[in-house]
């Protein structure tokens, strides 16, 4: 490999990483994908039926500290309890404990 080549793909390597280095991956937005479902900036899946959803958005707030369950679609759907345990665990690391 000659000089010129191995000086150029260094500088190719360089050039991607300060691109890489210029994108913001602290940003807390949340993407816009269709079908995928994201709550209190957590992703968590795609193609959830309404009772999942509202499962997850349920045991969200429950870990969030504010207890949230409709005791009648726990009792009755799976898609709701699946989604409220889901929810409930993946939301606990946003609970805030104020002082």
């Amino acid at each position: 490999m000659t000089h010129i080549k191995k000086i150029s793909l260094f500088i190719f390597g360089l050039s991607m990483l300060s691109f890489q280095a210029c994108t913001n991956t602290s940003s807390k937005r949340t993407p816009v994908i269709s079908k995928h479902y994201y709550y209190s900036g957590i992703y968590f899946g795609q193609y959830f039926p309404p009772n999942y959803k509202k499962g997850i958005v349920d045991g969200c707030e429950t870990s969030k500290g504010k207890y949230q369950k409709s005791h009648h679609l726990f009792k009755t759907s799976k898609e709701y309890e699946d989604g409220w345990f889901l929810g409930r665990n993946r939301c606990i690391k946003l609970l805030v404990v104020k002082k």
